[in-house]
């Protein structure tokens, strides 16, 4: 059972890495938006498609308004996340050792 332990504890620790790394790939993103970037810039394209996969169905759910909050919902469900999944992954593997 140790195998599956260190499996499902490995799991959580990729996982929280993952949500860290979208947490801050769409901080830089609604940063960048500020600055009205240029859309053949490699990196605003790379941090667009990075991101999108997140943001857009967050954005369809919520009504049209003149400012795009959805990086703040991303971030509330990343948050919730990262103090929720993690850790029960985390305790799951402790029981399963």
């Amino acid at each position: 059972m140790f195998v599956l332990a260190n499996f499902v504890d490995a799991l959580a620790y990729l996982i929280n890495v993952l949500l860290l790394i979208m947490m801050v790939l769409i901080f830089v993103r609604a940063l960048i938006s500020w600055v009205n970037p240029d859309p053949f810039n490699p990196l605003v394209q790379f941090l667009m498609r990075a991101t999108e996969p997140v943001l857009e169905p967050i954005r369809r759910l919520l009504p049209q308004m003149g400012i795009d909050i959805s990086p703040i919902i991303a971030f509330f469900i990343i948050r919730f996340l990262q103090i929720f999944l993690v850790p029960s992954l985390s305790d799951l593997a402790m029981r399963l050792r």
